[in-house]
């Protein structure tokens, strides 16, 4: 091995007295490798995770009480390396805590004045230190947020424009324009109100110059004050292409795009704001989906947005079709084409929702039809003015407020009982349904020894769930010691909704749940790992709330780390192997990009550590597969879900704490690693796992949410 193929350790470092928690933290560039770990003469087992940066691994193990010495070993080649020797002595842990300190101290001060450079380098450079109000929240938010991390990570950073626009010039090229046998008519609506004539006359210049030309422009002014709009669009009235209105009196953007949908002809409709822009190609793919596939009635793209130089900055890398997500937020948006006659039919835009119009069009529209695609290429270009939402949703809070509405309207219509709020660190929203009666819910808790572990999960399902309507089934998975039988004794005693049942089988955790939920009584599941600890006091009421709709297939919770870091939020399926959480290291503050980490979104898969589904839908796809004995059996199991039609939910406002396999160990013998990899294979065998619905192809399978390089920095 040479020196630089381990890079080495970041920190390390040993949580607690008693149940001591072993967390090592480092980088490692080996292909072929294990890790070895020992608690003074024992070797132990341990989880290893891959972070979202390449390389970067986080080790964590449970570690016996009255450990005194641990070392951590890594084999290659059959040879051996030592990488961390901890002393758990009481001096020990004193000296490796203060070392630990002051690098991250060290590292964060580092990083700091590196960020301050890069920052006073772009301020110059973008804003000559003119820096706009409304943008120096955004700025250092960003900046602490990336001095926080402590990480200049390898890839692109979508959000820093200058790695944004280097992605843009490595994989953005004119494509080879084919003739087509479908052409249909598009109609472009463009509400226009006292917009500068630099925007309107670009704007509609980047629709005439488009590669495919049966469109036409309806523009339909709302009685603009500005003499320049109205001397713009006289401009244009002698073009073929393009009708114009003039209303007498101003009536807001659903009167007047309505009555631009009268002035259309075309088969489908686009929406485009007055002072955006279309990519040159931007009709010419969506003629190309088209005519693939005839029957679609609405196709979306993804979009980025323009700043006040007129360089592109702030994508957004949509996901396909995602109805959980639309609930939290309009992430449609631009560039949307929809089928006209469902347009007309459902009423065109709702006269009282201005500012939230667009979003509440999506979800009518989308109760009439499910024929949707997404074009996972950047098709529109928002423009930053003052005074736009695309600089910040500040500048029209009423929208904020009566996109709240237009949800409830969904849910009114839909006859589906539930409550919407304001997301208070966003401006997005939750949706928490609501019963008539609460059904039984079972629990099912797999278990095998580790009785104090099983007590901390037990007493906080017990001491904090606001939802009464349960029972808890524990599948006692050969336990051997008697505080774990005298444990079951004592919940037995004081609760008439505990009961345990025996499956006293090899280890196999699809078996053991499987066995578990034929023996519960609930209308809905719960499995749930006997490491966890409740947070949220309804968590319960949160989860089968969206488990009982009927388009729902598995629903989980945000869960932390004992230092309540982000261990899972969502599951994306092909990062970096069969599938990976999202955000794990992340900080339980943190957004996520566009409020991922904050609201309902819709994933691949979420985590078994913490599952609700209604039994109806666990019996249709036939429980968990047996095959898969500890690896992806739940992956798996939210696959087969999607495959029945249904949707898996992420609902981050439910958050558990998960110590991470406590009670089983990982997976770190050879044969258990021959194991995983016999399951992995499984995987690759039975499912497509290249791609991800629910992730936009755009992102690297490397790292969540980033973009790769092309050329790798070495």
């Amino acid at each position: 091995m040479k020196k630089y193929d381990f890079i080495g350790i970041k920190e390390q470092t040993i949580y607690g007295v008693k149940n001591p928690l072993l967390h090592i933290q480092g980088t490692i560039k080996l292909e072929h490798y294990d890790f070895i770990v020992y608690a003074d003469t024992e070797e132990i087992k341990f989880e290893l995770t891959m972070l979202g940066e390449k390389d970067n691994f986080l080790l964590t193990a449970k570690l016996p009480n009255k450990t005194k010495n641990v070392k951590v070993f890594i084999k290659y080649d059959d040879k051996l390396k030592l990488i961390s020797s901890l002393n758990n002595k009481l001096l020990g842990r004193l000296y490796r805590k203060i070392k630990t300190t002051a690098r991250r101290i060290y590292l964060k001060i580092k990083l700091a004045i590196i960020m301050i450079f890069r920052g006073i380098k772009f301020l110059w450079r973008e804003h000559h230190f003119l820096v706009p109000p409304a943008l120096w929240k955004k700025y250092i938010k960003y900046y602490v947020d990336k001095i926080k991390s402590g990480i200049v990570n390898n890839f692109y950073d979508p959000f820093r424009q200058n790695e944004y626009l280097n992605w843009i010039k490595e994989n953005e090229c004119e494509e080879t324009i084919i003739n087509f046998e479908y052409n249909p008519l598009i109609s472009i609506l463009i509400p226009v109100y006292n917009i500068g004539e630099k925007y309107l006359t670009e704007c509609i210049e980047s629709i005439l110059n488009q590669s495919y030309q049966n469109f036409e422009i309806c523009l339909v002014d709302d009685a603009s004050t500005k003499e320049e709009t109205i001397k713009t669009l006289k401009k244009y009235e002698d073009n073929s292409k393009i009708k114009i209105k003039y209303r007498d009196k101003n009536g807001h953007i659903s009167r007047t795009t309505n009555d631009a949908l009268e002035l259309s002809s075309g088969e489908f409709v686009a929406l485009v704001d007055n002072d955006d822009l279309l990519s040159k190609n931007a009709l010419y793919e969506v003629v190309k989906v088209l005519n693939e596939n005839k029957n679609l009635d609405m196709i979306y793209s993804d979009e980025d947005k323009i700043d006040f130089k007129g360089n592109r900055c702030d994508p957004h890398f949509k996901p396909d079709f995602s109805p959980d997500t639309l609930l939290s937020l309009n992430y449609i948006c631009h560039l949307a084409v929809l089928r006209k006659t469902i347009v007309d039919e459902i009423g065109g835009f709702t006269v009282g929702l201005e500012g939230a119009q667009d979003h509440d069009l999506f979800l009518r529209f989308t109760e009439k039809t499910n024929k949707i695609h997404h074009i996972s290429k950047i098709l529109y270009h928002w423009r930053k003015i003052e005074g736009s939402t695309s600089v910040s949703i500040d500048n029209k809070n009423y929208a904020n407020d009566l996109g709240k509405k237009a949800i409830e309207e969904a849910l009114k219509r839909r006859n589906i009982k539930g409550h919407v709020e304001k997301d208070v660190k966003s401006t997005y929203y939750k949706v928490t349904y609501e019963f008539e009666k609460e059904p039984l819910v079972s629990l099912i808790i797999p278990t095998r020894d580790y009785a104090e572990t099983l007590k901390t999960c037990l007493d906080s399902i017990y001491e904090k769930t606001t939802y009464k309507n349960y029972e808890i089934i524990i599948a006692n998975n050969n336990s051997e010691k008697k505080e774990t039988f005298d444990l079951f004794d004592d919940y037995k005693n004081k609760h008439d909704n505990f009961k345990v049942i025996d499956v006293n089988t090899e280890f196999n955790y699809s078996h053991i749940n499987n066995v578990a939920v034929k023996e519960s009584n609930g209308e809905y599941i719960v499995l749930l790992n006997n490491d966890t600890e409740i947070i949220t006091e309804d968590w319960l009421t949160i989860l089968i709330g969206y488990a009982s709709q009927s388009h729902i297939g598995a629903v989980g919770p945000k869960l932390l780390y004992p230092d309540y870091s982000v261990q899972h939020g969502g599951v994306i399926l092909g990062l970096g192997g069969v599938a990976s959480h999202a955000y794990i290291g992340s900080s339980r503050e943190d957004l996520g990009m566009y409020g991922r980490l904050s609201v309902p979104y819709n994933y691949s898969a979420v985590t078994a550590a913490c599952l609700a589904i209604s039994r109806k839908k666990f019996d249709e796809v036939n429980g968990l597969e047996e095959e898969l004995k500890v690896a992806y059996n739940d992956i798996d199991f939210n696959i087969k879900l999607l495959q029945k039609g249904y949707y898996n939910v992420f609902v981050p406002q439910v958050e558990i704490i998960h110590f991470e396999s406590k009670s089983r160990g990982l997976d770190t013998t050879s044969e258990k690693y021959k194991r995983f990899l016999i399951e992995s294979d499984y995987m690759y065998t039975k499912w497509k796992l290249d791609t991800d619905r629910f992730y936009n192809p755009n992102f690297s399978k490397k790292g969540w949410f980033v973009l790769d390089k092309k050329n790798k920095e070495k």
